[in-house]
């Protein structure tokens, strides 16, 4: 499940987890699944939000991140599309202060290339 790959993750820095979840009017037990998920693992900071309409991946993204309280956001799709253990290396440029942004792409390998937005 990807929760369990989000949860065994750990961040560099001592960086802690918040996980946003957006449910976009899921029309099978993902609710249910969640609830437990959490109560299941309470050390795990989780918040579940949920649209009453289907307004689509965009609109998911942008309610996750009005309601991310961190400094940093990765957002990540619950098809694996992304793979949780390469969020270390999206946020080591962050973190050594080379950078503001970090994009990453599943096109190019877990490996940096590029850093876009440079800020001295």
């Amino acid at each position: 499940m990807i929760l369990d790959l989000i949860r065994d993750v750990i961040l560099i820095n001592g960086i802690e987890k918040e996980v946003i979840l957006i449910d976009n009017c899921s029309a099978d037990s993902t609710k249910n699944m969640v609830e437990s998920y959490i109560l299941k693992n309470p050390s795990l900071n989780i918040k579940y939000f949920q649209h009453d309409v289907n307004k689509g991946m965009g609109a998911a993204i942008h309610t996750g991140i009005i309601k991310a309280t961190g400094e940093c956001l990765i957002i990540q799709n619950a098809d694996l599309e992304y793979d949780p253990q390469d969020y270390n290396e999206l946020l080591k440029p962050i973190v050594k202060g080379l950078a503001e942004v970090v994009y990453g792409s599943r096109m190019r390998g877990s490996n940096p290339h590029r850093i876009f937005f440079w800020h001295t």
